[in-house]
């Protein structure tokens, strides 16, 4: 086995480069705050952010100054708001000014799908009367091949530079597994060119072979291992811990202001060193708060050849 574990500091530094196109997937689940914080604190710049979802962490980078350009399809702070630092970006150019490429869900289903698949487009028929084409993105139309007189929506495909993805467990070489919502994932470690993995726990190749069908992204194209326990806090990694609810309210209040999300910034990115020095800061009262419930799986007994 090959063994590519490097710690988080070490992973951001040698795979993640100014100009670089990063992508820090997870639907609502798997964001990998570790990371984007990790990302802040090297000072990267001119990235540009690529989530189906931008969530609180791009709200973050972007408010850090990191990227000139986001590339996404839902925008905002679910549940609560929209997500303030990001719209500064856009509306008044602060910290800087921000580029932005905007799809629907599916848009960006469709370019995961397809640089994962190495297409040279996806189709989609959901554009047909809709106004997002008009808005913004690189949504072209071509005649159906199979269908006379139609026309069809396609979107190209999606490479990023750099993936970053958030999981349960993996062994030394990057045979990760995941099981909760998934989202994009893995079409995100298929689609780019260096791939991050980032998880709750590093376990042997025997356990992993144990369970193949959880194996959703294969050793073979994970470039780092990463092991961060709550690398994804304040969202939620299925059975090790909640989304923290009471962040994402708070973040309401202090993105609102420039000034307090500095000093957010400062106290909690720039001033502690790691992410253990993050968790230590949070304390243990939170992450006691954060415990889920049991909830086990059935048993599968895959069956052995004699």
């Amino acid at each position: 086995m090959t063994d590519k574990r490097l710690t988080m500091k070490e992973a951001i530094a040698e795979y993640v480069h100014d100009g670089d196109s990063v992508a820090i997937e997870g639907f609502t689940a798997f964001i990998c705050f570790a990371a984007g914080h990790e990302i802040i604190r090297q000072g990267r710049r001119d990235l540009t952010l690529i989530r189906m979802t931008p969530d609180l962490i791009y709200d973050q980078m972007i408010a850090a100054g990191v990227a000139s350009k986001l590339v996404f399809s839902y925008l905002g702070n679910p549940g609560v708001g929209s997500l303030h630092c990001i719209r500064r970006a856009i509306e008044k150019g602060v910290p800087r000014p921000l580029e932005i490429e905007e799809y629907s869900h599916y848009g960006m289903v469709g370019r995961y799908t397809a640089g994962a698949l190495k297409l040279p487009f996806f189709p989609l028929r959901s554009y047909t009367g809709s106004d997002i084409p008009g808005a913004s993105g690189d949504i072209r139309w071509v005649d159906s091949p199979y269908e006379d007189g139609k026309r069809i929506a396609v979107v190209p495909p999606l490479n990023p530079d750099v993936a970053i993805v958030h999981a349960q467990r993996a062994d030394m070489s990057g045979n990760t597994q995941l099981w909760g919502l998934l989202g994009m994932q893995k079409e995100v470690a298929f689609a780019a060119k260096k791939v991050i993995v980032v998880v709750e726990e590093i376990v042997d190749e025997a356990v992993i072979r144990s369970d193949p069908s959880r194996t959703l992204i294969p050793g073979l194209i994970v470039d780092a291992v990463v092991h961060e326990p709550y690398g994804a806090h304040p969202s939620y990694v299925q059975g090790f811990y909640d989304r923290d609810n009471e962040f994402y309210l708070s973040w309401d209040k202090i993105s609102r202001d420039e000034e307090r999300v500095k000093a957010w910034l400062d106290e909690w990115v720039y001033g502690v060193e790691d992410r253990a020095a993050y968790l230590e800061k949070l304390g243990a009262e939170t992450l006691e708060r954060l415990k889920p419930g049991p909830a086990p799986a059935s048993p599968v007994d895959y069956g052995a050849y004699a």
